[in-house]
């Protein structure tokens, strides 16, 4: 075989369709837009038009609000954590907080802070150092041994 002689596989690539060059080619003078109208022309933003009628996002009412106040937490399971440990991504001897978290991979963003919460099973003893965990997640990191100490809010309100 020489590089010459390379092609790809019968069907494997179709030809593009060359649109409005005349009757002949099945695809000339609409080009496959059906007839006038404003579909027929270039530029259409229809987008949840309903042809003159009170559209359904305007006929349904509107409910609730985006507190812009409210404190978004990056959430961390137990057995996430011990994933990671057993993985030695994390050092179970060193305090854990979001930055050792985030280096280790097991969390994107500390966001406005990590919240532990109590899936899976934690085997090793862990000083854990967050914003905020669940009961059920302390006493889980208590009964294995370890201390959590919860942070007070990573923002704080402005006046």
């Amino acid at each position: 075989m020489k590089l010459n002689e390379i092609k790809d596989n019968e069907g494997a690539s179709k030809d593009r369709i060359r649109v409005g060059r005349g009757i002949g080619s099945g695809k000339g003078k609409t080009g496959g837009r059906g007839v006038k109208g404003q579909k027929a022309r270039s530029g259409v933003a229809i987008n949840g038009f309903e042809g003159g009628q009170m559209p359904i996002y305007r006929r349904l009412p509107k409910r609730g609000f985006n507190n812009i106040f409210k404190s978004e937490y990056a959430t961390v399971s137990l057995g996430r954590i011990q994933t990671a440990i057993d993985a030695k991504k994390l050092d179970p001897k060193a305090t854990i907080d979001a930055a050792a978290l985030k280096a280790a991979g097991v969390i994107r963003r500390a966001k406005d802070g990590v919240r532990v919460l109590s899936d899976g099973e934690l085997t090793s003893k862990v000083t854990l150092e967050v914003a905020g965990a669940s009961k059920t997640a302390v006493e889980k990191i208590e009964k294995a041994g370890g201390s959590i100490k919860q942070l007070a809010a990573a923002v704080e309100a402005s006046e």
